[in-house]
């Protein structure tokens, strides 16, 4: 047995952090979806970009200048056609878990993090544009977010909240999604509308790289993870959702994101050893997968249902200055602004394309 299946047989599910044009016309994700037992997908600006300036969306572009589009709408035209193949390929997933796995993601503007009603159009617009039920949109996590994950939701639209850095964050979103749920029951609509929360693990590290005492460097994310599980396990077995689940619902499951080593002396495999858990998602880069793939830890040692040693590193961070619930807000809003800033340089990127072409 590999690694992969090891993992995905003791509950979690892998998913991928990319998402080309490439990989879907070479068959790279048919093999990872056969090899490596990868049951869904994440993608984000920074990967499409690359690929854009590749020239692999020429064509497709091309054809979509006699519209008149703009650039961010050029974007999710090209990312819908990708994400429709996508889809097809995990259709078999989603039907085998009958529609609880098997899915991809794709964002709204980040510029809109901030942006309530927008969120929510764009959000609609978006689901709509590619047409696959096994489509989660993702919506950052922020204050604004909430609102926005709260009314997608209970319009029945897949949602993956994204951007969340904290156990409190965590269960904000968690409750925001809950309430749609519950409006949902009242409403006489069905309530079994699927969700993620995304947390996001490596930041942590890369964040206190210079300031961690040496005994706790690489392990202030996975202390984080720890803290985010118990909470998770808590929820799942809360008053708020056994009613919920009797009524049709399923519980949002936790997704650890931004998995990917930063720090060239830990593991590569350090974010998926650590964070093993049952009905949770691991979404993560291609070569962390291929790495945990050949050298993942078989079987795996699950995350204790206390966090393990979690509250005891996050007090060491405490007493060495680190204020934690201050730098989560901090990273929340770091990473918005670095998704902007992602999502800017993809815009140019095709504006540059465009123009190429239409020189040619």
């Amino acid at each position: 047995m590999t690694p992969t299946r090891a993992l995905h047989d003791a509950g979690q599910s892998l998913w991928l952090d990319n998402l080309t044009r490439m990989m879907l016309d070479d068959g790279t994700l048919e093999r990872l979806i056969a090899e490596h037992h990868v049951s869904g997908m994440t993608s984000n600006p920074t990967i499409f970009d690359k690929a854009v300036a590749s020239g692999a969306y020429d064509a497709q572009i091309a054809e979509l200048e006699a519209r008149g589009l703009r650039d961010e709408e050029v974007f999710f035209e090209l990312a819908a056609s990708d994400l429709r193949r996508a889809c097809r390929l995990f259709a078999d997933v989603h039907r085998r878990t009958a529609g609880f796995d098997g899915f991809v993601s794709l964002e709204v503007s980040p510029e809109l993090a901030y942006d309530t009603e927008a969120s929510i159009a764009q959000a609609a617009e978006l689901h709509e544009l590619v047409g696959f039920p096994n489509l989660y949109i993702k919506i950052p996590g922020t204050p604004q977010g909430l609102a926005a994950i709260e009314e997608t939701v209970f319009a029945g639209i897949p949602v993956n909240v994204t951007l969340l850095f904290s156990s409190e964050q965590h269960m904000a979103a968690a409750d925001a999604y809950h309430r749609a749920l519950e409006r949902r029951i009242a409403a006489g609509l069905a309530p079994d509308v699927p969700s993620v929360a995304s947390l996001f693990v490596s930041r942590w590290d890369v964040a206190v790289a210079q300031t961690a005492p040496p005994e706790l460097r690489g392990r202030l994310g996975l202390a984080i993870g720890g803290r985010a599980y118990v909470a998770y396990r808590a929820l799942l077995g809360s008053d708020r959702l056994r009613r919920l689940m009797n009524a049709g619902a399923r519980p949002q499951r936790l997704l650890w994101a931004s998995t990917g080593t930063k720090d060239p002396d830990a593991s590569d495999t350090l974010y998926v050893d650590g964070l093993a858990a049952p009905c949770t998602v691991n979404t993560m880069p291609d070569a962390t997968l291929r790495a945990y793939a050949d050298h993942g830890v078989d079987p795996p040692v699950l995350l204790p249902r206390d966090g393990g040693d979690a509250e005891a590193v996050i007090a060491g961070f405490e007493r060495s200055g680190e204020d934690v619930g201050a730098l989560a807000s901090r990273l929340q809003r770091e990473g918005a602004e670095a998704f902007v800033k992602s999502w800017r340089s993809l815009l140019q990127t095709i504006q540059s394309e465009r123009s190429a072409l239409a020189g040619a």
